[in-house]
């Protein structure tokens, strides 16, 4: 995967967290990811098809979630259920959707998302697609995102 197809990803997920959540991002170093196993608690999941495929993830630590749903509902969300999954998956959506704009050149469709809950879970992507992983932080904490995708 070249890595400047990286930068889209994370140029929407900066501009979806400030106007969405009225949140800034501090990006970190993005690195290849070793494993599938997430040292996030929740996870917002959405497959890219067209002329590259595979994945962007969004990963959080629960309170983070509940924090971060509760500000897109404008109401407290306080346990781990419909809503929350319902926002997370949404929030997935909106990124991949935004990141569509910037990588017009492989005309891509975004999946449905999925929301994947549990300490320690797994995300696999296809064999022999690189993950990268771009960890976030913002004024409520620590998270990632993650993508794989294969070009022709």
């Amino acid at each position: 995967m070249d890595v400047t197809y990286i930068n889209p990803f994370i140029r929407a997920t900066v501009e979806t967290f400030k106007t969405m959540l009225n949140l800034d991002l501090a990006t970190g170093t993005p690195m290849l990811k070793k494993d599938a196993r997430h040292s996030y608690d929740i996870s917002g999941v959405i497959g890219l098809s067209g002329e590259a495929q595979g994945i962007i993830s969004i990963s959080f630590p629960k309170v983070m979630a509940l924090k971060i749903v509760s500000t897109l509902l404008g109401e407290e969300i306080k346990i781990v259920g419909s809503e929350l999954t319902d926002g997370i998956g949404e929030l997935a959506n909106i990124i991949a959707g935004n990141t569509k704009q910037y990588l017009t050149q492989f005309k891509l469709s975004i999946s449905l998302p999925n929301v994947v809950v549990g300490s320690g879970h797994r995300i696999e992507v296809q064999t022999g697609v690189p993950t990268i992983i771009v960890p976030l932080k913002s004024s409520l904490g620590e998270f990632a995102m993650e993508v794989a995708l294969k070009t022709r």
